[in-house]
């Protein structure tokens, strides 16, 4: 298929002129017409005929930059050729070489980036024309034309000259619009790339830290719970040992997966599209039983209608759930108390996570809010689950709460209307 294409371009890429090669053949164009002029001029036996005709031959040379001007010298030269003739026959009327009008007329028509200039070109070619019918009475300036025949064969000649210059002007106004069509959708094209590869980066970013932060803050506390129990009670050590490795395992599979996307480029062959591992809404649970494990004490509740929620709504609902843990668990530390409800609303699915502030950190401070009640942390986790709520069409709010603790609400429209029953979770974890 390339080279079907690439067959079809080269001969009409061949044809076009631009750049150096187009200046050049504007040049040898110009200079062939300039030719033709003195040409025809030399063919008279007047002694102004190829001075007048020299004079025109050489305001062709600057045609495509000044039509205009052009066309107006070519005019009053025309009006001394008509002078120098009728006063003292030093001069032909009508002459071959007053063809250089024509031709002057054609350029501005061609050339011209304004709306009437091609029309007034016209006009005046037009006139000058009729002028040599009825001559410059009080001048002693006679007619060169002896009948309407002629005058009308002027015209004729005029009009079509016109409106073949109308014509190519035409083509290439229509192909400058081309071009800068096809310029501005590759630009566009270009934008969408980039568009999508920032998409693309920032869904892997948000990936990666909703993989590594939750599961390290899990694994933190994991193991420090584990070191103080060690000694005192070592089946508590040994189930914060298993929570450590079974959340291990899962980051790393998660790993894996970002890995591919990032080494292959595919998101759905790599697991990031249709093929990724499928969360729902139970995994919440889990999210819950090693946030429990690691000290906090957690009142879950989930009412949301059975069917009503799509895989990208349920991913989306348990990232939110599992970043607001790792919050909790990396500013506010253990034994606080989490309380988190998922509610569907007639279309709209209403996720509201809220702790008590009250949990103590076993290495450190709590990372806390600043002025601005922004985390002090970076926040970048409360970041991710806004761009995760704002593609998803809905609304997201997060902050300190009055009297201590911190809130995170979002609203989350739902795409299934099917009037499918409500279950509740059958019993709240706390």
């Amino acid at each position: 298929m390339a080279n079907d294409t690439t067959d079809h371009v080269a001969p009409a890429a061949a044809l076009l002129f631009t750049g150096r090669r187009r200046r050049a053949m504007g040049l040898v164009c110009d200079v062939a017409l300039a030719l033709v002029v003195v040409v025809a001029a030399s063919k008279y036996d007047a002694l102004a005929d190829l001075g007048v005709g020299g004079l025109m031959a050489l305001c062709l040379l600057a045609r495509r930059r000044l039509p205009g001007t052009v066309l107006a010298a070519i005019l009053v030269l025309g009006a001394t050729q008509v002078a120098l003739h009728g006063l003292l026959e030093l001069a032909s009327v009508p002459a071959a070489y007053d063809v250089a009008l024509l031709f002057a007329m054609m350029s501005v028509v061609h050339h011209s980036c304004t709306v009437w200039m091609p029309y007034a070109a016209g006009g005046a070619v037009l006139l000058a024309s009729a002028a040599g019918l009825v001559g410059l009475p009080g001048t002693g300036i006679d007619p060169f034309l002896t009948s309407a025949e002629e005058l009308l064969f002027l015209w004729g000649m005029t009009i079509a000259v016109w409106l073949m210059a109308y014509s190519l002007q035409a083509r290439r106004l229509y192909a400058q619009s081309q071009a800068a069509r096809a310029g501005q959708a590759e630009r566009e094209r270009e934008h969408l790339v980039q568009i999508a590869a920032a998409e693309e980066r920032a869904e892997i970013a948000r990936e990666l830290h909703d993989v590594v932060a939750h599961s390290l803050a899990v694994m933190t506390l994991q193991a420090d719970g584990a070191g103080y129990a060690l000694r005192t009670s070592p089946d508590t050590a040994a189930t914060a040992l298993k929570a450590i490795a079974a959340t291990g395992r899962d980051a790393i599979e998660d790993m894996h997966r970002i890995v591919r996307v990032l080494r292959g480029g595919d998101p759905e062959s790599a697991g990031m599209g249709s093929s990724r591992r499928v969360i729902t809404l139970d995994d919440i649970h889990t999210a819950v039983e090693r946030a429990q494990g690691a000290g906090l004490s957690v009142d879950l509740s989930v009412e949301v209608g059975e069917g009503r929620l799509t895989a990208t709504e349920q991913m989306t609902a348990f990232r939110i759930v599992q970043e607001c843990l790792t919050n909790v668990l990396r500013h506010t530390g253990a034994d606080a108390r989490v309380e988190i409800r998922l509610r569907e609303d007639r279309g709209t699915l209403l996720i509201t996570v809220a702790d008590d502030g009250s949990g103590r950190l076993a290495g450190g401070e709590s990372g806390g809010v600043d002025e601005a009640g922004r985390s002090r942390s970076g926040g970048n986790g409360l970041v991710g689950m806004r761009e995760r709520v704002e593609l998803a069409g809905g609304s997201f709010t997060a902050g300190p709460r009055l009297g201590g603790g911190w809130q995170v609400r979002a609203r989350i429209p739902t795409r299934k209307s099917d009037d499918a029953g409500r279950w509740a979770d059958p019993g709240s974890r706390r």
